[in-house]
């Protein structure tokens, strides 16, 4: 039997529907609106800002200076091993015990034996040392790295010093155990006790020259407590006055700026000092010119410096402090005070216009913003935004008295961002450095503790909206 053939042409072919998934489309339309932002949040620049603080600048200068004392060296008129029982910086009265000569050495090899077994530094030696290694570090400079060597010999010193004190309080109840033959020195008149002895005692503040700030050949010697010592050797040194000075090296510049001051405020910083000095100017012996500063007080701090660092402070001004980069200038518009004009509500102020048209001259009240005042004098906004125009007049309230718009000025500003957009306030400076300006504060039209203001000016323009 013969097959019958499949009718090709009668078979049809089903189409599957197109499925549509709005969900999928809507969220790659999200995700790419998403994306766009983000990029776009990235790319753009973003407005810094500063928050307006109270703040100060301080005006000083920084010198080196050498320091003069009423200081007389006492000699030793006998060979031996010297015992101190003063420490440095303490006041002696006239006849107090200041050191002893061992000759013999017994007691010096008693008080090793003694300090070997006991040799403990009390709460107030370590602090002590503390304030020297202080002292030290403020002061420090690679130019005077030779101090290194004097502030070992030091702190030796001290250390040895505080050793045998804390011996020889008892010393009296151990002479006859040592079989020491030794004898006591007084202290012949009263004052207070250094064992630091350079080439400047007694040096008078006329004999400066500028070779005398040169540090690389100060020597300074301190006899160590036990150290043999020959006869007429310097053993200590008494300050006899609480008066002291100060002599520093000063430009012609800093003379002028200091003319008419007979006091000025120094600033020790390696102290933690602020003090008022009698200034004056002297003339050193190689003809050169040096500042001189004297105190009657605060000399025990430094009775063992020769040389001292310190400021003087000049100038402190008082304000708003404000970055340098957040100021601009802008011009203005001005219109006499008298001219000034209340809307029929009175909420807002601005000026009186004189317009034109086919039935004459009127007035249309045009509220202004004021950014500064004189006394006589508004500014307002001048450009294309503002509604009053060069050549522009102004009529007078209650009047027929009007004013043409010609003078203009300029005034520093920043610009406010507290809005969300940016808004010229006027500024006054009082001082600078090279970083922030002082601004008078409490100012009609100024600027305000807290305020917010553009870090840099010149990226921002007037009415700006700003994207913190």
């Amino acid at each position: 039997m013969r097959k019958k053939k499949k009718n090709s042409k009668n078979q049809a072919h089903y189409r599957h529907p197109i499925n549509i998934n709005v969900g999928m489309i809507i969220f790659a339309i999200i995700f790419i609106y998403m994306t766009f932002c983000v990029y776009a949040y990235v790319k753009k620049e973003k407005i810094q800002f500063y928050e307006v603080m109270e703040g100060d600048i301080v005006t000083d200068h920084g010198y080196t200076g050498i320091i003069l004392r009423d200081e007389s060296v006492q000699y030793t008129d006998r060979a031996g091993y010297i015992h101190y029982y003063v420490r440095e910086g303490k006041r002696a009265a006239v006849g107090s015990r200041i050191y002893s000569i061992d000759e013999t050495g017994s007691l010096a090899s008693f008080l090793a034996e003694k300090n070997e077994n006991n040799a403990i530094l009390t709460s107030e030696n370590l602090s002590e040392v503390k304030r020297q290694l202080s002292s030290f570090t403020m002061n420090y400079s690679d130019l005077g790295y030779d101090m290194v060597y004097s502030l070992q010999s030091t702190l030796d010193a001290s250390v040895s010093e505080y050793v045998n004190f804390n011996t020889l309080e008892s010393l009296d109840s151990m002479i006859g155990e040592t079989g020491a033959l030794f004898w006591q020195v007084q202290a012949p008149v009263s004052g207070v006790v250094s064992y630091s002895i350079d080439q400047y005692e007694g040096f008078n503040a006329a004999q400066i020259t500028a070779e005398d700030f040169d540090r690389s050949g100060y020597t300074k010697e301190i006899t160590k407590a036990g150290q043999r010592i020959a006869a007429s050797d310097p053993v200590y040194k008494l300050v006899t006055s609480d008066n002291w000075s100060i002599l520093f090296p000063i430009s012609q510049d800093q003379i002028a700026e200091y003319e008419g001051k007979t006091s000025l405020h120094v600033i020790f910083n390696s102290r933690n000092l602020e003090t008022n000095g009698a200034f004056s100017i002297i003339t050193g012996a190689d003809g050169n010119s040096y500042g001189k500063l004297d105190f009657n007080q605060y000399m025990v701090q430094f009775i063992t410096d020769r040389y001292v660092s310190f400021e003087v402070e000049t100038e402190r001004t008082d304000g708003l402090k404000i970055p340098v980069t957040a100021v601009t200038t802008k011009d203005f518009y001005l219109i006499p005070l008298e001219y000034l004009a209340q809307s029929e509500d009175s909420r807002e102020t601005g000026f009186l216009k004189e317009s034109y048209s086919e039935n004459g001259a009127s007035t249309e009240f045009v509220p202004m913003t004021i950014y500064n005042s004189t006394e006589e004098y508004y500014y307002i906004e001048m450009g294309e935004k503002s509604s009053l125009k060069a050549g522009d007049f102004v009529v007078k309230p209650d009047s027929t008295e009007r004013y043409q718009i010609v003078s203009s000025d300029s005034l520093q500003g920043v610009y406010n961002i507290n809005k969300g957009y940016a808004v010229f306030k006027q500024i006054e400076i009082l001082k600078s450095n090279e970083e922030y300006y002082t601004i008078r504060k409490g100012m009609s039209y100024g600027l305000s503790v807290y305020d917010h203001i553009v870090l840099d000016a010149s990226t921002v323009y007037e009415g700006q909206l700003i994207y913190r």
